[in-house]
C-alpha cells in the first residue's frame, strides 16, 4: 500500500512530536484563559468564545497526536515485533523508537484531554 507520508518522516524528531504538541496545547489553554480573565472587563466577547477557540485547539492537538501515533505504529512495524527491542541493530533501534513514540503519543493524548477538562466545568472567571 502506497503511503501519503514518506518513511523519511520517521526519525528521532517524531519521538518529540506528541509531547511538544501537548506542551503547546497546555500553554495555549492556560495562557488564553489567564489573559481573558485579566482583561475580561475590557473585551467585547464572552468566555464561551474562548471556550470554543480552545476546544478547536484541543481538536487540532488531538489530531496531530493521532497522526504522530500512526507514524509511530507504522515505524514499529504495525506491532509485528514484540518488545524488548534491545539488540544493537538498526532494526531494533527503529522498532524501539517506534514503540517509545507510540507510548508517548498515548500519554500525550491523555494529557491533552485532561488539560481540556476544565474548559467543560469552568463557567466564568472568578473575581
Amino acid at each position: 500500500m502506497k503511503s501519503v507520508i514518506p518513511r523519511e518522516v520517521e526519525s528521532l524528531w517524531t519521538l518529540f512530536t506528541a509531547p511538544t504538541v501537548w506542551a503547546i496545547h497546555f500553554l495555549g489553554c492556560y495562557a488564553a484563559v489567564a489573559v481573558y480573565c485579566a482583561k475580561a472587563a475590557s473585551l467585547d466577547f464572552g468566555f464561551a468564545v474562548v471556550r470554543l477557540a480552545l476546544g478547536g485547539l484541543t481538536v487540532l492537538a488531538l489530531m496531530a497526536i493521532v497522526l504522530s501515533a500512526y507514524l509511530a505504529w507504522r515505524q514499529w512495524g504495525f506491532g509485528s515485533g514484540d518488545p524488548p527491542h534491545d539488540e544493537p541493530t538498526r532494526r531494533d533501534r527503529t522498532l524501539f523508537q517506534g514503540f517509545a513514540t507510540l507510548l508517548l503519543s498515548g500519554l500525550s493524548f491523555v494529557a491533552v484531554v485532561y488539560a481540556a477538562i476544565p474548559l467543560i466545568f469552568i463557567a466564568e472567571c472568578q473575581r
